[in-house]
C-alpha cells in the first residue's frame, strides 16, 4: 500500500489483543532465529549498516575520551529501533509467503509504511535526541572532563557505574513510554489495520493488558540489543533475529483475520 494511501476502515474487533504467555515469547524467538537462518546474508547485510554507524560513533567517543557515553548510545538505540522495523517487515513478510526476499524488499518495506508510522518514528527520534542531550548533561556533572577511553572503561570505576545507573533510571521512563506506544502501533499501522490513534491505543492496551509478559519481552529485547551494541559484531545477528521475532509476536497478539 503506498504511503499516501489512507488506511482501510478499521474493524475494532481486530484490535483486541489475544492472550499471551511466556511460551509465546519462546515461540517468537524461535521464529526469528528460523527466519534469520533462512536469509542470513540479507539479514546481516541490512544490519551491517547500523553496525557501521555504531562503529563510527564509538570511534568518535574514543577519540574524545568519553567512552562511558557509549552506554547511553546503546540505551538510546532502543528508542530509535522502531524506525528500522519497516525494512525487516518487508523481508519477513515475503519470506512468510514462501518467496525469496532481496534487498529491494527492504526498501519496499519502508515505502509501504503509511504516514502514521512515520509520525511514530519521528516521535522516537525526538525522544532519542532528548535522551542523548540529558545523558550528556548528566555525564558532564558526574564524570566531567575526566578522559576515559574504552580500555579504561573495562576497569569498571565507581563514577562510571554511578553514571550508568542514574542514566538508566533517567532513560528507563522514556523507554517504557515509547515501548508501550510503539510496540504494536507500528506493525498495526504498517499493515493498514489501524490509524495512528487507534494503533497507539491498541498498543498501550496490549502492553498493559499483558503487563508481566510484555515487560519480560521488553527487558529481554533491551538486554540482547544493548549487549550486542557493546559487543558490536553481535548486532549483525541479534538485530534481525529480534526484529523478526517482534514481527511474529505482533501476529500472536493481534492475529490476522
Amino acid at each position: 500500500m503506498p504511503a499516501s494511501a489512507p488506511p482501510p476502515s478499521v474493524d475494532p474487533t481486530t484490535l483486541r489483543p489475544a492472550p499471551l504467555g511466556l511460551a509465546d515469547l519462546g515461540g517468537a524467538l524461535r521464529f526469528g532465529l528460523a527466519q534469520f537462518r533462512a536469509i542470513p546474508l540479507l539479514s546481516m547485510g541490512f544490519a551491517l549498516l547500523f553496525v557501521a554507524i555504531g562503529a563510527l560513533l564509538f570511534g568518535i567517543l574514543e577519540f574524545g575520551a568519553i567512552a562511558p557515553m557509549s552506554l547511553s548510545l546503546a540505551g538510546g538505540f532502543m528508542l530509535v529501533g522502531p524506525i528500522l522495523l519497516a525494512g525487516f517487515f518487508g523481508v519477513s513478510d515475503k519470506l512468510r509467503k514462501g518467496r525469496n526476499p532481496g534487498f529491494g524488499d527492504i526498501w519496499s518495506g519502508f515505502r509501504q509504511m503509511p504516514r502514521g508510522g512515520w509520525v511514530v518514528s519521528f516521535v522516537c527520534g525526538l525522544l532519542f535526541l532528548i535522551w542523548i542531550t540529558d545523558a550528556g548533561i548528566l555525564y558532564g556533572f558526574m564524570v566531567g572532563r575526566e578522559p576515559i577511553g574504552f580500555l579504561r572503561l573495562l576497569q569498571i570505576e565507581q563514577m562510571v557505574l554511578d553514571y550508568a545507573g542514574y542514566s538508566a533510571i533517567m532513560g528507563g521512563l522514556l523507554a517504557f513510554i515509547l515501548f508501550a506506544v510503539s510496540a504494536f502501533s507500528i506493525p498495526l499501522i504498517y499493515d493498514g489495520r489501524a490509524t495512528l490513534v487507534s494503533g497507539v491505543v491498541a498498543s498501550v492496551r496490549a502492553v498493559f493488558g499483558r503487563f508481566g509478559v510484555m515487560m519480560c519481552w521488553a527487558f529481554l529485547l533491551a538486554a540482547v540489543i544493548m549487549g550486542s551494541i557493546m559487543a558490536l559484531p553481535l548486532l549483525l545477528v541479534s538485530l534481525p533475529v529480534m526484529a523478526y521475532a517482534s514481527r511474529d509476536l505482533y501476529f500472536r497478539v493481534f492475529p490476522e483475520a
